[in-house]
């Protein structure tokens, strides 16, 4: 694809606070009133600035390098530039948001419970954090359920649920021992997934934190240490999960060592997340609100990713999207513009094992980055349709264009593209635009609905597939990166803009964790639950340096 000299900066350096370069927390179900009409071109391009604005970088500021400089964009030149020369309309439109209420600073309070907490509660030092360390029992005691859902890059993923509430727990292997595999496993094909280091759960917990804020990304309660032999619970969950997977795949291979494994120092990490539904791939598409609202929340959360973090994901399959129903399904009224926000669904993005991003509120941040370097097998495996998304990826960070190269040219660690040796730190929120062309096509082929609604949806969309679909020819212009995207769709009118700066929109709330340590004490309370507020201001003020 030949070189464009229009390109769009991204990355802007900003001091403000993060509550006040948030977007407002999209409504996923607005109350729609009667659109206003633009009756002249000044209307569509106030919302073109409006939403174009979250790119904007100011003149002669460093920025760090990266290929997707020779793409080429929808809009022209003209049209971009104008559109980034006005700020902070969707950033500041939730009115009375201070930076003090997104800062944990240690309290009194927080003094007093570390004052009142028993010493050999505390754990162990991870991540230059104390955390209090739990038995399985701990974590899922009897009366209480766990339920295997997924699993993530490098860690299973668990449901809990009891009388307190409902938390998705991310379950990390941290290196330490166990079982050497008997002879029925090893023919059976288990495959071990390695224990990661602290650097590599580090790396995503601070993601997840610069991301804890934005609608569309999950949230996060609290982290601790899991040690030691299995619960019978979760032996079955893990027993039930490979059962449902052999019957989808009879010849896929188990990666994760079963809980019978585990010794009495086998140490793992416990994150613990809010719980953000059904996995796409466990969802029933039944209807085109669902297939418009799916695909623009991921979007959207994308493109608020891109201007709080420099995000980028670069793992967003169909196991790493979550589908909940927060409200009904309403019908479209006769005469109502827009195509979004009719279906009643929410969506959660997880998992960022592999992603990017970086604190953009300091000058030259080193950015948070997995090395995909370190196992080029993700690019030469052929096991899934999202295998040749990780070849897209690695292909344009090469090439700087859309063309994908083969497995076989995908078996050189750090080779030299066109900005030098391969490097997983630039920012190039181009994958950001693959892995949406991936969810699109996903939708379009596992849509159950009727068929005059797909193809009703295939039509309406046929203009923004054509420059989203990274199979099309050089010469087709395309997204440069997920804020392109929703632009595209505000402009088309399938979007509106008070859909994405909503008057009354307010900041996801914190949830308390609902695991319970047995050294709490007997009261159902238990001792030792805290909000993730106040975790953090526990684990500042115990942090040893």
């Amino acid at each position: 694809m030949a070189k464009s000299k229009a390109t769009v900066r991204y990355g802007k350096r900003s001091t403000r606070t993060k509550a006040e370069r948030m977007f407002a927390e999209l409504p996923q179900s607005p109350v729609r009133k009667t659109p206003v009409v633009p009756s002249d071109d000044d209307a569509v391009d106030s919302i073109t600035k409006k939403l174009l604005e979250v790119h904007l970088e100011h003149e002669g500021e460093p920025r760090r390098k990266s290929p997707r400089k020779s793409i080429k964009y929808v809009r022209d030149q003209d049209a971009s530039t104008r559109a980034r020369d006005n700020l902070d309309h969707i950033e500041n439109a939730s009115p009375g948001i201070s930076s003090d209420q997104h800062q944990d600073e240690p309290s009194s309070d927080a003094e007093a419970e570390i004052e009142a907490h028993d010493e050999g509660s505390l754990g162990e030092h991870i991540g230059g954090t104390w955390l209090r360390t739990l038995s399985w029992d701990d974590v899922c005691p009897p009366g209480d359920c766990i339920d295997k859902i997924a699993e993530a890059s490098y860690a299973e993923v668990y449901r809990v649920t009891n009388e307190r509430g409902t938390s998705v727990i991310k379950v990390i292997r941290l290196p330490s021992p166990i079982k050497p595999q008997t002879k029925t496993q090893i023919r059976s094909r288990l495959v071990d997934e390695e224990p990661h280091s602290e650097e590599d759960v580090n790396g995503e917990l601070q993601i997840s934190e610069w991301l804890a804020d934005i609608p569309g990304f999950v949230v996060y309660k609290e982290r601790y240490l899991v040690k030691g032999k299995t619960s019978r619970a979760l032996l079955e969950t893990h027993q039930a999960f490979q059962r449902r997977l052999k019957r989808r795949d009879a010849g896929r291979a188990q990666f994760y060592p079963s809980p019978s494994r585990y010794l009495d120092d086998t140490k793992f990490l416990v994150v613990e997340l809010g719980d953000a539904g059904v996995a796409l791939e466990d969802w029933d598409l039944t209807t085109d609100s669902q297939l418009w609202d799916i695909f623009f929340l991921e979007a959207i959360a994308l493109a608020r990713a891109e201007e709080v973090a420099m995000f980028e994901h670069r793992d967003l399959h169909e196991g790493n999207l979550c589908i909940k129903q927060v409200k009904a399904p309403r019908e479209k009224r006769s005469g109502q513009k827009g195509f979004f926000g009719y279906s009643g669904l929410d969506i959660t993005i997880l998992d960022y094992g592999l992603s990017r991003a970086e604190d953009v509120s300091i000058d030259f941040s080193k950015p948070v980055a997995y090395d995909l370097e370190r196992d080029l097998s993700l690019f030469t495996s052929t096991h899934a349709p999202q295998c040749n998304v990780y070849r897209q990826m690695r292909s344009f960070m090469l090439r700087a264009d859309r063309k994908c190269l083969p497995p076989e040219a995908h078996k050189t660690p750090y080779a030299r593209g066109v900005d030098g040796p391969l490097c997983w730190e630039a920012y190039a929120p181009y994958t950001n635009v693959l892995w949406l062309a991936y969810l699109y096509t996903y939708l379009v082929s596992h849509f159950r609905g009727p068929a005059k609604q797909l193809s009703r949806f295939q039509r309406q969309t046929a203009d923004m597939w054509a420059y989203l679909d990274p199979d099309a020819d050089e010469s087709v212009p395309c997204f440069g990166c997920a804020g392109d995207m929703v632009c595209f769709a505000v402009e088309a009118g399938w979007i509106r803009e008070e859909q994405l700066a909503g008057a009354n929109a307010s900041l996801l709330e914190r949830e308390d964790s609902i695991i319970v340590s047995r050294d709490g004490g007997g009261d159902g309370d238990g001792a030792l639950r805290r909000s993730s507020r106040r975790s953090k201001a526990f684990e500042s003020a115990v942090c040893v340096e």
